[in-house]
């Protein structure tokens, strides 16, 4: 064995004594890499944090608790009965009631269908607010009556209790009957029995051709 050949298996002897280099080497290896690898899956886990743009999850639904939001229907349709056992049904293009424990629920496009004596009739609105306990609508802007056979009344900004059939007006009213015209500070109206009655500097303007 030559010279050479002999100082370098003297060098790899040395290398792999016990308490040598490369032991040092390797202890030092089970306590660097470990923890390295803990820095790498943290930095995974939280670098979308500290990121700009959008992340994407997944929640399990069983382990979620459901906020109490806003609840938007489209075609709402709710029906019931008059103290006389009439049946009415109130539609609405949509309908938005913020939560289950408000029964207040704000409506657009509705139309109720009323069941009368003599047959049934229709109010058409805009806009209003439909109480689910007191089954009252409190109807915003232009209101418009219609029966089958002909009645009509035209007025605007009032409340109709669906249960008595009766429409009251918040403040001043106007509007038309087959009669003729009419406008008052405030208006109460009973659909059943066609009556209005104004109080308050009321007018009334009578068409002598429409009247039978």
């Amino acid at each position: 064995m030559s010279d050479i050949a002999r100082r370098e298996r003297t060098q790899r002897q040395r290398w792999a004594m016990p308490g040598g280099r490369h032991d040092r080497l390797i202890r030092l290896s089970l306590v660097a890499l470990p923890l390295g690898i803990g820095v790498l899956a943290a930095f995974l886990v939280l670098a979308p944090l500290f990121m700009r743009g959008d992340v994407s999850f997944v929640l399990d639904k069983n382990r979620v608790e459901v906020a109490k939001e806003r609840l938007r229907i489209q075609a709402a349709r709710y029906t019931g009965q008059d103290a006389k056992g009439q049946s009415f049904a109130l539609t609405a293009g949509s309908a938005v009631q913020k939560s289950s424990a408000e029964p207040i629920v704000q409506l657009d496009k509705l139309a109720a269908e009323i069941q009368l004596k003599e047959g049934p009739a229709q109010l058409d609105a805009n806009h209003g607010r439909y109480d689910l306990n007191t089954e009252q609508v409190a109807i915003d802007g232009p209101i418009a009556f219609r029966t089958t056979d002909g009645y009509r009344l035209d007025t605007r900004d009032a409340t109709l209790d669906l249960k008595s059939r009766k429409l009251q007006s918040a403040g001043a009213a106007e509007g038309t009957t087959p009669l003729g015209t009419f406008r008052g500070d405030r208006l109460s109206a009973d659909l059943e029995a066609r009556t209005v009655r104004l109080d308050g500097n009321a007018r009334l303007r009578i068409m002598p051709g429409q009247t039978k």
